[in-house]
């Protein structure tokens, strides 16, 4: 996972996040430690995270629509919006889930 600045970050809303995942593989190991570490670290309470297998739960994979795993799924505050990878570009995902930074 890629180091972000040190700084403050700002959540207007409590963010409501939907990881799935393909089983124990190493991408969907890694994508859980990365979104983990961000979360404990920059959201503190500010978020739900909810991680669910798609070979276990394959019809919440199919109302989501998920094609590829690992997905990231921000459902709260809109807009909704679905990150592929790994998530170890911290920045990239900060900036995907619309969280800034305290001036």
């Amino acid at each position: 996972m890629k180091k972000s600045p040190a700084q403050k970050f700002i959540v207007r809303d409590k963010l409501v996040l939907q990881l799935y995942v393909s089983g124990m593989s190493l991408k969907s190991m890694e994508a859980i430690e990365n979104i983990k570490l961000l979360c404990d670290k920059h959201l503190k309470e500010a978020f739900t995270l909810e991680i669910i297998d798609i070979y276990k739960h394959p019809e919440l994979a199919a109302e989501q629509h998920i094609v590829f795993s690992p997905s990231l799924i921000k459902l709260q505050p809109s807009p909704k919006k679905m990150l592929i990878g790994t998530l170890s570009d911290t920045e990239k995902v900060i900036r995907a889930l619309g969280i800034t930074f305290k001036e």
